[in-house]
């Protein structure tokens, strides 16, 4: 399995033939949606980076998409335009089914909360998502993470954006991935409590997590405050550095 990540969430997963393309925001800086803060983080129009020059030729490869939720930073309009005119089969909550075929879009499986289904010759499950801590959450909406068995590969836990919930930790501890990957860009808006793990949450997420952990969304929203270089500074603290694998945007990893 090589896993590519691009930027703040979007990632592709190659596994033999199959190109598994995860929350795709394709659009050029600026062009996914507005600033998400006005006076607690600098306002910029988001993305606040563009794609790496190597990820098109990636998502051109794309035969498979995964979306764990629908907010533009995991599917903007030029994402949504590159599966419309492919028609490529798309996989999500059975929550978000009904507005993804109104966007035009070729939803081939859904997937529902703990429940197992099969996947590409393997197992995939959702798993429950808190997109913010206290009330913040309810106006997020629904989020999906997804638990992915797939044949002679190592098993892939993807939290999606979420804070630490009880779910989060039954997925480290009782189903065991081999791969997991976390956001960890902190996301607040002007007010209210963060949208995504605090750092003592993201610490405890690797800590729990039984394997390999992949840190993204991070440094290309502007409402993410956390830094690469902060991250691997609090986990070189507690010795986990090794564990974590904070990519690039444009850099891959094998497993």
């Amino acid at each position: 399995m090589k896993i590519h990540h691009l930027r703040n969430a979007t990632l592709v997963i190659e596994t033999g033939d199959k190109v598994i393309l995860v929350d795709p925001m394709l659009g050029k800086k600026g062009t996914a949606g507005p600033t998400f803060t006005l006076f607690r983080f600098k306002p910029q129009r988001n993305p606040i980076v563009d794609l790496p020059t190597n990820a098109m030729p990636i998502v051109e490869k794309t035969t498979h998409c995964l979306l764990t939720h629908l907010h533009p930073d995991h599917l903007d309009k030029e994402a949504e335009n590159f599966l419309r005119t492919r028609q490529i089969p798309v996989i999500c909550s059975v929550k978000d089914e009904a507005i993804v075929r109104k966007r035009g879009l070729n939803v081939t499986q859904t997937v529902d909360y703990w429940k197992e289904t099969t996947f590409l010759g393997g197992k995939i499950q959702g798993i429950p998502a808190v997109h913010g801590y206290g009330f913040v959450a309810k106006p997020m909406g629904n989020v999906m993470g997804f638990y992915i068995a797939l044949p002679n590969e190592k098993s892939l836990y993807l939290s999606a954006d979420t804070i630490y919930t009880d779910d989060v930790h039954q997925v480290l501890t009782q189903l065991k991935p081999e791969i997991s990957v976390v956001a960890c860009g902190s996301a607040q808006l002007d007010l209210f409590q963060p949208l995504l793990m605090r750092m003592d949450d993201i610490l405890k997420f690797v800590k729990n997590a039984p394997n390999q952990v992949i840190a993204n969304h991070l440094e290309a929203v502007n409402h993410c405050p956390t830094r690469r270089e902060q991250l691997k500074t609090e986990l070189s603290k507690i010795g986990l550095s090794n564990k974590v694998f904070i990519p690039n945007d444009g850099e891959s990893i094998t497993y």
